[in-house]
């Protein structure tokens, strides 16, 4: 893992245009889930823009196609996050016609939702959907990902804390059920992934960044009450936002598409990025993102999906 060495001049409100500016990404491919709504809509805009093929693996690929009508060089296919069969279907498809995936934006997630049960183990959605699902989908597309010379994977995160952790010995929240406990792991594993990831995709050249977008207000909070949100100080009754507190979509996006197209970044890897830098430096070996738990998130994610093509 990197200190930050970078001497970018973004931060909390560059927005996408402020970090691509410059940078031709014609030729390359890119494949951001939940790239038709949210961050992953300004996301996708923006790559295509700068000259990128962006597939758009979605859900629901109706509502995908309408809402990436006006975007020249896109492509949208179906994949649900939450089923493995799924997740083989569409790799498999992908590999048979994209030889190189250069970005692999793992943008898709749920916050906060009610207690759900998916796959064929039953785990819990948050999990599942928001890391396992990556998890599967950067395996499984490792051949396109290492056929380029040099490719970037970009784990969308939220703000870390040092009170996070894995519960190890209740992954699935089978014994008492807490959303928030529930995304907030999620959110720390979608850290550890990026960071054993890079470490075992650097020999290839691919490496891997974690991002926290900051506070936006997209379809994700769809979940939530207004009643709660007005609670947390978010909104007020009106449904109007704090002053200050939320960045715009073109501003949250701003981090992962920087993370995954910066020259800057040439030479890191692994690490959780925050406002367009790389956040702070090396943790602790006490820290919930030390290399211990990101290996030992890897070989719980392989015995779960049963994949674990990447050496």
């Amino acid at each position: 893992m990197s200190s930050d060495t970078t001497h970018t001049t973004f931060g909390a409100h560059s927005t996408i245009g402020d970090v691509l500016a410059g940078i031709d990404l014609t030729g390359k491919t890119a494949l951001v889930t939940g790239g038709y709504s949210g961050l992953g809509l300004a996301t996708t805009r923006a790559l295509t823009q700068a000259g990128a093929r962006v597939v758009v693996p979605a859900l629901r690929p109706d509502a995908a196609q309408l809402a990436l009508a006006d975007i020249a060089g896109v492509e949208v296919d179906q994949l649900d996050l939450a089923d493995l069969a799924s997740v083989r279907a569409f790799a498999e498809r992908f590999l048979s016609s994209h030889p190189t995936l250069d970005i692999l934006i793992a943008n898709a997630g749920i916050m906060a939702g009610p207690e759900r049960r998916v796959g064929p183990g039953g785990w819990e959605a948050h999990f599942a959907i928001n890391h396992l699902g990556h998890y599967a989908l950067a395996n499984l597309l490792w051949p396109a990902l290492t056929a380029p010379d040099t490719a970037r994977v970009v784990s969308v995160a939220s703000g870390r804390d040092p009170a996070w952790r894995i519960r190890w010995d209740d992954v699935q929240f089978e014994r008492g059920y807490d959303k928030w406990e529930a995304y907030t792991q999620s959110k720390l594993a979608n850290i550890l992934f990026a960071r054993h990831l890079d470490l075992l995709g650097r020999p290839h050249g691919v490496r891997a960044f974690s991002v926290n977008p900051g506070w936006i207000l997209t379809p994700l909070q769809r979940h939530l009450a207004v009643e709660e949100m007005v609670a947390a100080g978010w909104v007020d009754v009106a449904g109007t936002p704090a002053p200050g507190l939320f960045k715009t979509v073109e501003q949250g996006a701003a981090t992962q598409v920087w993370a995954a197209t910066s020259p800057e970044l040439d030479t890191s890897g692994g690490d959780y990025c925050v406002d367009c830098h790389i956040a702070g430096g090396s943790p602790t070996d006490s820290s919930p993102t030390d290399s211990s738990a990101a290996a030992r998130l890897w070989a719980l994610s392989a015995e779960l999906t049963g994949l674990d093509h990447i050496d």
